[in-house]
């Protein structure tokens, strides 16, 4: 499928936004809301470790993977593992400014580097990759079916994806989304999944495991108005988030009622 100009140059955009970012007052909202409230739900109840430990399991032996790490900045929670253990590594994002601190972390490991590059454009010309690794940035590609194609095309054969994504598959999220989002400083690039995109990746790879986070669990918030124990609080947390990682697993409505999803895809 053609990659057109305005989808590059969008991508220009991205690239200057985060190099020097500016969000306006409502992406500052929503950010500390996502960052402030949401992380310490994630922190008090386990869900983040839960689901940087699978990631590890799922990336299996890395001695003989080729390996990218796609929309890294200046380095997610697993790239320098990663680095360190692949046979190969290549880190990508399109902030030059992030690259150039994430090659600094680099020294130390003689098989990995990093560029600043688009992935989509025509000077990324790599491919033949055992594993990518997406954390937090198949969501920020507004054409899903451009993305297939050049995944499929990077890809090695039976090569895996790794991703984690916001959804916006749970009604209230949507609406508090929907609301926001013309105020929103980085709109252009961001596209929480919604149905279509998922069923998009499920018909184009074979989705070996996936997990939704944050279903009835980012409920605990209001937890607060009543008169119960943050250990109790806690308990019941962590009771909601089983339900929805262990339910996610087969169940598509109790993974399009969570605000999170990480996947292990394959391709076909």
């Amino acid at each position: 499928m053609k990659i057109t100009e305005s989808i590059l140059e969008t991508n220009k955009k991205q690239k200057e936004f985060y190099n020097n970012i500016r969000q306006n007052f409502s992406t500052k909202i929503w950010a500390n809301f996502r960052n402030g409230l949401l992380n310490q739900i994630r922190k008090s109840i386990g869900i983040q470790d839960q689901a940087y430990l699978l990631h590890k399991e799922w990336f299996g032996d890395l001695s003989h993977k080729k390996v990218l790490d796609l929309g890294c900045y200046s380095g997610n929670y697993w790239s320098l593992y990663l680095a360190e253990n692949s046979k190969d590594y290549l880190g990508i994002d399109l902030s030059d400014v992030a690259i150039a601190k994430l090659n600094e972390r680099l020294k130390p490991f003689p098989n990995a580097k990093a560029e600043a590059v688009d992935f989509l454009s025509s000077d990324f010309a790599d491919k033949d990759y055992d594993l990518i690794y997406a954390y937090g940035v198949l969501h920020h590609f507004e054409n899903t079916d451009i993305l297939i194609d050049k995944l499929n095309d990077k890809l090695a054969l039976k090569g895996e994806i790794i991703s984690y994504d916001p959804l916006e598959t749970s009604l209230p999220i949507k609406i508090i989304r929907t609301l926001y989002r013309p105020f929103q400083s980085d709109a252009a690039w961001e596209w929480p999944f919604t149905k279509k995109t998922f069923y998009q990746f499920q018909k184009a790879f074979v989705i070996k495991e996936r997990r939704g986070l944050l279903g009835k669990s980012k409920w605990v918030a209001f937890l607060d108005i009543l008169p119960i124990s943050a250990n109790k609080k806690k308990i019941i947390g962590q009771k909601w988030h089983q339900h929805d990682w262990d339910e996610s697993l087969a169940s598509d409505s109790v993974m399009f009622s969570c605000m999170h999803l990480t996947m292990l895809m394959q391709k076909r």
